[in-house]
Parts: structure tokens; sequence; C-alpha cells
């Protein structure tokens, strides 16, 4: 065989032609994980390059805005100092000295104060506006004129007619004013006269924004780095009390930057998009190459005679390691096309359903750039690389003995035995962790434990095979005569070709399992929490604008109300440290009013008075509580929705934190940091009123009855996750 320098070739073509059954299933894994691969990698690099969409600023050439970041800085334990950011998801505020240093910047054309709150019309939600902003998209008037008094205003296309009268809610008061204009653009607005519109906004000393456009012959790029330099010489910040080292400087975007001043939910939705897809992505990256590695070393050990004939007719390792390459580069190589080619649609399909089930927030672009779409040719050479690898893995003992001893069945090896049985203790150690944590920690604990459970199952693979053989087996050799004895006895033989083949079984059904019930077992959880945690007959639920003046007073007032509480929902961002490195964690929150909180919510407490909530003070959940060492009397500092960081008391701990958010708040407490304040709904717990009489206390809005959940129709309310 020496003598013939295309051996190689030779063996490979006619293996592939006369092996093609075997080479199915490998074929269908590669191809598969080509797909994955490479869909991933797309939804990676989409979301790497994802943004806000530009839609009121697109007539602006820059626009600042407060700092919608927040920052902490730690050493970790023998390194340098790092720094975790996390974005904010309520508004930071621009200081009103900002629009009179940007408007003596050389090269400025125009700088336009924006202010943006939402208002109810006629039923429907809209954005509330100055109409001198209205040039910053721009949005030009189809009908009419721009309003000229406090009591005028232009609407958009639909709302109303030019000369209508109608009643717009803020804040919740409602207010008639009349339509002067119908202006064009792709969402409901009202704008107002510029003095109105700060005052509705509610904020007197400070904007949301400040539109810049640049003069005749003055780029963007000059512009901003004017505007930067005459806003840090004048040493402007935003608004609010900022943590130590959180520097709360302005922002000045450009290009499609200018996206993130208005869909402030797109920054944290995409820095928390990137991070699960880099999760999923690397635990799918794990399980697809252990079974692409376990398909191939199968397909080739139910061979092994055969590779070992041709060890023992003279061929060299060199020869058989390139002939059994060649042959699995071939079979790779066309499933990895197939699987990089497939992964674009399939990028475009997991986008599309993402988009169906309202997954990303409003105005969250995922781009597919033409030359984002080499990555699956990428993905497609890892995956070719990996059947490589493990083809070579698999030939390796046959190459390596002596033609004499290659026609052997050797053992599995005493490294990988002990391998996977401290592999398998590390698992079910994990696994009992999981079980006594909760939340988060439970989920993370879970996830680690069944990577690592499998991959021990993996290495164990040939005794588990045995030891199942020899159970299965006894019931054959007992009752199948001759022929039992066979099969049991050929299973035992062949135990380390049946583990290889179980190996893969074993990574997809566990994988599959796992990634399915989490979320499910999350689910259900916090269902079970919020109908718990249910005490209100009836909930009412705020539109654009928020609830009237006033309403939730004229509810608890209505006979037969036993208690009423305003909820309003946010986040909060909280920073510690982990393994001395710092991490910042934004958590959903909840605002009451703490005034008969008991009959409409039962938080579970467990420690403290949750009636004793008041500005400055903060209930807290069973696992955040456990991990901050917090309890009644205690501190914590946290860092509200728009960034100003407070140190508040701790006056009750509870147990349905899955439902009701990590922390409880009251509501005054929560809406001084909210860029819509206001309660968003109102649950009523009731010995008699009926819904009529509830309406008239709050017209217009959207109630909701639920049976009460206590006694034996406890979990029959219809209520979501708070």
């Amino acid at each position: 065989m020496r003598k013939h320098p295309n051996v190689t070739h030779l063996l490979a073509s006619r293996a592939a032609r006369m092996h093609r059954k075997a080479w199915a299933a490998a074929f269908a894994a590669l191809a598969l994980t080509s797909l994955l691969l490479g869909a991933f990698g797309l939804a990676l690099a989409s979301a790497g390059l994802g943004h806000a969409r530009v839609e009121r600023y697109a007539g602006a050439d820059l626009v600042v805005t407060g700092d919608q970041n927040t920052r902490f800085t730690a050493k970790p334990w023998g390194s340098d100092p790092e720094t975790a950011t996390a974005g904010l998801t309520e508004r930071v505020r621009v200081p009103q000295a900002a629009l009179k240093a940007v408007r003596e910047v050389p090269g400025v054309r125009a700088a336009v104060a924006d202010e943006v709150f939402q208002v109810g019309v006629r039923g429907g939600e809209a954005t509330g506006r100055p109409w001198t902003a209205a040039q910053l998209a721009p949005h030009a008037l189809r009908d009419g004129g721009g309003p000229k008094h406090d009591r005028e205003v232009v609407v958009g296309e639909g709302t109303a007619r030019v000369g209508d009268r109608i009643t717009v809610r803020t804040s919740g008061t409602d207010v008639t004013y009349k339509v002067t204009g119908i202006a064009e653009g792709p969402r409901p607005a009202v704008y107002f006269t510029s003095r109105e519109a700060h005052r509705l906004a509610g904020h007197p000393g400070s904007v949301a924004a400040i539109g810049v456009t640049a003069g005749p012959g003055t780029s963007t790029s000059t512009l901003h780095s004017r505007v930067r330099h005459a806003l840090d010489t004048a040493g402007l910040k935003s608004v609010g009390h900022r943590a130590d080292g959180d520097g709360a400087g302005l922002r000045v975007l450009t290009g499609n930057g200018r996206g993130g001043a208005e869909f402030l939910q797109v920054a944290p939705a995409r820095a928390g998009l990137l991070a699960l897809l880099g999760s999923v992505a690397a635990t799918v990256v794990l399980i697809a190459l252990l079974v692409v590695s376990s398909t191939i070393v199968q397909a080739l050990q139910q061979r092994s005679r055969e590779l070992g004939l041709l060890r023992a007719v003279g061929a060299t390792p060199r020869q058989l390691r390139g002939a059994v390459g060649r042959e699995v580069g071939r079979v790779a190589t066309v499933a990895a096309l197939a699987g990089a080619v497939a992964a674009v649609p399939a990028f475009l399909g997991l986008r599309a359903l993402l988009d169906a089930h309202d997954a990303l927030p409003p105005g969250f672009e995922l781009p597919l750039s033409p030359w984002l779409l080499p990555t699956p040719l990428l993905t497609a050479g890892l995956t070719l690389l990996a059947a490589r690898l493990a083809a070579l893995i698999a030939c390796a003992r046959t190459a390596k003995v002596r033609p004499a001893e290659a026609l052997r069945e050797a053992a599995p090896g005493r490294a990988r035995q002990i391998t996977g049985l401290v592999l398998l203790f590390l698992g079910v150690s994990s696994a009992g962790t999981a079980t006594l944590q909760h939340g988060e920690a439970a989920a993370a604990a879970a996830g680690a434990a069944t990577v690592v459970l499998v991959i021990g199952c993996a290495l164990l693979g040939p005794w588990i095979a045995e030891g199942a053989m020899r159970v299965l087996g006894a019931p054959m050799r007992r009752f199948g005569g001759a022929g039992g004895h066979l099969a049991a006895a050929n299973c035992t033989a062949s135990a380390r070709r049946l583990g290889a083949a179980i190996t893969p079984i074993t990574l997809v059904t566990a994988f599959a399992l796992v990634q399915l019930s989490a979320d499910a077992t999350m689910t259900h959880a916090a269902g079970t929490q919020a109908r718990d945690a249910a005490r209100a007959d009836f909930a009412v639920t705020a539109e654009g604008g928020g609830l009237p003046e006033g309403a939730l007073e004229r509810i608890r007032q209505v006979p037969g109300v036993r208690a009423a509480t305003g909820v309003t929902r946010s986040t909060v961002v909280l920073a510690r440290r982990e393994t001395g490195s710092p991490r910042l964690e934004r958590l959903p929150v909840l605002g009451v009013t703490p005034g008969g909180l008991a009959r409409t919510l039962d938080p579970g407490v467990r420690e403290g008075d949750i009636g004793e909530l008041r500005p400055g003070t903060v209930a807290v959940g069973r696992d955040q509580a456990r991990a901050l060492d917090a309890r009644p009397g205690s501190t914590v500092t946290l860092r509200f929705g728009d960034g100003t960081e407070s140190r508040l008391k701790v006056v009750a701990t509870y147990d349905r934190e899955l439902a009701l958010g990590a922390f409880l708040f009251s509501q005054e407490q929560l809406v001084r940091h909210m860029s819509s304040p206001g309660s968003d709904r109102v649950l009523v717990a009731s010995d008699g009123a009926g819904a009529k009489t509830l309406r008239a206390a709050a017209p217009g809005r959207r109630w909701w009855r639920s049976p009460r959940p206590s006694g034996s129709n406890r979990r029959t309310g219809r209520w979501g996750r708070w």
C-alpha cells in the first residue's frame, strides 16, 4: 500500500460509497449543528449591530440627552479595577442650562428643547410633545396651522379634524383643547405649545432632550466635537444624584444612536438579548459538538474491525488517518454547507417569531447587513473542524497500535472513567444545590448541573451501557433460550459501541427537556405566586394619561369598597460584587399605596410590617434579602430607573418575589424617578360594590373582574405576573 501515493483518496472514496447508511446520522447531526451555529451567529451579530429606530429625531444632526447608563467600578481580587455598565429604563433629563450652552456653539443652526410624555386622547394613547420639536423629525403639517395659544394643539392623522375640540388626559387631569392642525407621523402624537408642553411634563428646570441641526458648511462630526466641548466646559451633567464613580455627563448622539433618546427600552433590551443569545449559543455549541463527536465516533467504531484490517494488511498510520479524515471531510463539507444555507431563513424565522410574540421592545431593529451573510460560512468551518477532530480521535487507537493488535477492541481507559465519575459527582452536587436555592440562583445551578451531568454520562457511556445490558439481559437469558443468551452476550460485548450510540440521544434529550421545562417551571411558579398574592375583586388599568385625578380616593369612598391600592411598575439597578468583580443587576419592582394593602395584595410577609412602607423605606423579596443579608431595620442601597442612588431602610421581607418583583416601594417614592409617574392599575377589594358603581368613580378606564382568590376558588383568579 505504501507504493500508491493516492491510496488515501481511494480508500476515502470507496468507504464513503460503501457506508452511506452509516454516515446518514452523522450527516444529519452535522447539518443541524451547522444550521444552529449559523443562525445563532447571525442573531448575535445582528443583536450586536441592533439599535433603536430613528423617528422623532430623523431631521436632527445631533441629540443631546442625559446619560442613560449607570456604572459601578470595583477591583477584583488580584487585578485592575473593572467597570460594569447597565442601561436605565426611565428617562434621565437634561438641565435647562444645556439649551443655552448648545445654542451658543458656532455652527448650530437650531437647538430645540423636546419634551416627551404620555397622554390619553379619545380612548387611545399618544405621545405629548411641543410643536417646535416636530421639525426635528420633520413631521410636516397636512392641514391647518401650529398652536399659538396654550389651549390649542396639533394632532396626528386620524385623531380629529381641524376645528374640533378634544379632551386630553395627562397625569390624570382632563383638559379640553382646540385642534388647529393635522400633522404626519408614524405614531399617534399630540403637539402643544412649548410652554404648555413643559408644564404638562412636570419637570421644571430640565428638558427631555435637545435636538440640534447644523448650519450650512458645518459637518456633523465637527458640530459634535464643538457641542461636546461646550457641554464639558460648562460642567453640565444629567439631572439627579448619582452614585460615587458613576459620572452622569450629558451624551451627544449621532447617526443610529439618536434613536436611543426616543426608545429608552432598546439599550437595556439589547444588552439582555446579547447575554441571553451568548449563553444559549455557548450551550448549543457545547451540546452540538458533543453530539457531532459522538455520532462520528459511533460511525467509525462500527467499522473498527475494518480499519483494523487495513492496518493489519500494511496501511501506515498516516494513510489510515488520511483516509478517515478525507472520508469524514467529504460528508462534513456537504452537511456543513447545507446547514449554512439554511441558517439564513432560520434566523429570519427566529426574528419573525420574536416580533410575533412581542419579545422585543418597540423600536428595536435587528439589521441583517449583506456583510453579515458570510457568518454561517464561518460557523460551517467550525463544524467541519469539529468533525475532523472527532475523526482523528476515533481512529487514534487503531492508527497507533501494531498491525497484529489492531483487530482487538480495546476497553475504555481508566482516565476516562475517573473523569466521568468526577463530573457525575459535581453534577449531582450542583443539582442538590439547585434544590436548596430559589429563583435565579436555582435556575443557574440547575443549568450547570444538566451540562455537567450530561458530559459525565457521555464519558461513562460504555460502563452505563454495560450495566444496563447486564440488568436488561437477565430476563433474556432466563426466558429467551439460546437466542436470548446470544442476544444478551452480544449486547454486553458491544457495550462500548452501544454507549457511543446512547450518548447523542442522551445529550439532545437532556438539553431539550431542561431548556423547555426551565422556563415553564419559572412561569408556573410565578403564576402560582401571583394567584396566591391576589386578594382584590377588581382591577382597573390606566391607559394613556393615567387614571383620572383623585380616582383612587373616589374608589375608596364607594360604598362596599373595603380597600383600594394603586400599583406602579418600574425597575431598579442593584450594584453588587461577585468574587470581587462588579455586577449591575436590573430588577423589576412595584410601587404601592400601603393603606389597606393587606386586603388587596398579599406579598407573603416573612418579617416586619409591609404597612410601614413610606418614602425612604423598602420591602425586600426573600431571595434578595438572603443575598444582601437584609432584614427589617437594616439598609440597602439601590439605583432607581433614572440612575438616582438612594439608601433605604428595610421594613419587611416577603416570599412572593417572582410575582411581585424583587422590591416593594411606596408609590410616592417610586413615581419620583419615573418618566410617566402615576398608577398604572388600581386593585379593589369589595364587599358588594358592583362594576357599574366602581366605573363611575373612574369613567373611561378598563375594569377587570376576578373571583376573590380565597377558600375553594383561591386559584381561579385571572391574575398575570405583576
